[in-house]
């Protein structure tokens, strides 16, 4: 199968989270046989943060970011037997969107893979006239990074003909367990971009707990963090290159996941950091979100805290024997369930077994 796809980026990560899922899932693809053009813009600094050069596994066609480069894209797409427009690519989306329904023929197929389905789906049913609602259910699909039931009966209520959640999973040979380095060496990481709609969780299950255990060491990466107050035992690194993920994961005693709001409340969300962190055999703490046990068994795999607090009890227990059995907890259920093969060969299925057609798209 020939596939185009639009994205935000596949060869960079700077500002761009699903930059693993998309290389995780598209490498998967072709393994499995099909063949990927991935469509990036050239825009928001990406190309000069480059973390991954063109692969062998996939096609990248970047573009200037402007409105006439998008008829030359359709041209080399239409060709394709599937054809993705993601959410997020952060330039030209309306028109992207738009456009791809165009190239809609009886012989492909055409998908919104939304990989922040939460944001997008608060976004259109608190405003009904967002151009995006009316093309829902144009799309023969609807992919989504995750959101289990509640995303999918949301979508299936603005007209999708059919929505699919392909969660975010692990690429073992990608992230992978390391040797511990030093400069990542806590009892405490977390990675992540300083975001709006996450701060305040931020606030909560990392800074305040690092103000509360001062005899702890905390350590923070992501891009935006810089003019944030913090106290002294928690120390900044910045962005994080992907080629240094697998000693950030390793090194720590523990690794803290903290969802975004609108993922947090609909559930059914893992982020891809925490298959990220699994795979390289990290002791996992998450905040609450419902959903959590379809992926790992709190408690053996992974630690869950509902607040701030819950969060300092965990690091005042968690001794180094104990990080680790939940560490290779978790890497075991990685490999046998959540692996970027799994969930390649779960689109495969959809797209190859009759669902989408029987929906009569």
């Amino acid at each position: 199968m020939r596939i185009a796809f639009f994205g935000s980026s596949l060869l960079s990560a700077y500002w761009n989270g699903a930059a693993t899922y998309y290389r995780g899932l598209i490498r998967a693809l072709h393994a499995l046989g099909h063949r990927v053009t991935f469509f990036e813009p050239d825009a928001f600094d990406r190309q000069r943060h480059r973390d991954l050069e063109p692969p062998p596994w996939c096609k990248v066609v970047v573009y200037p970011p402007e409105a006439d480069a998008v008829s030359l894209l359709m041209d080399e797409a239409a060709t394709a037997d599937l054809i993705v427009k993601a959410s997020g690519v952060g330039v030209l989306d309306g028109l992207l969107e738009a456009e791809v329904l165009e190239l809609k023929t009886s012989r492909n197929t055409v998908v919104f893979w939304d990989v922040d389905a939460p944001a997008t789906l608060e976004r259109v049913q608190q405003n009904s006239p967002d151009p995006f609602r009316a093309l829902i259910p144009k799309y023969d699909a609807i992919f989504t990074y995750g959101g289990g039931d509640p995303v999918t009966q949301a979508y299936c209520a603005l007209g999708a003909k059919m929505c699919v959640p392909v969660y975010n999973a692990l690429d073992p040979d990608t992230h992978r367990p390391v040797p511990p380095e030093v400069r990542f060496q806590s009892d405490l990481a977390f990675l992540g971009n300083r975001l709006p709609d996450r701060e305040q969780r931020v606030d909560e299950f990392f800074f305040g707990p690092a103000a509360a255990l001062p005899e702890k060491q905390f350590l923070l990466g992501g891009s935006g963090w810089h003019d944030k107050p913090r106290t002294s035992n928690v120390r900044y690194l910045d962005h994080i290159y992907t080629n240094r993920h697998n000693a950030f994961n390793s090194s720590p005693r523990a690794i803290l996941n903290i969802a975004r709001d609108s993922m947090a409340r609909y559930g059914h969300s893992p982020a891809t950091r925490i298959f990220e962190a699994a795979g390289a055999a990290a002791c996992l703490i998450t905040d609450a979100w419902e959903g959590i046990e379809e992926f790992f068994e709190p408690e053996s795999e992974i630690l869950v805290a509902d607040c701030g607090d819950r969060v300092k009890e965990i690091l005042t227990d968690l001794t180094p024997m104990r990080a680790k059995q939940i560490g290779q907890a978790a890497y075991r259920r990685v490999l046998e369930q959540h692996t970027y093969k799994h969930r390649a060969e779960q689109v495969e299925a959809v797209l190859t077994g009759g669902r989408i057609a029987a929906t009569g798209a």
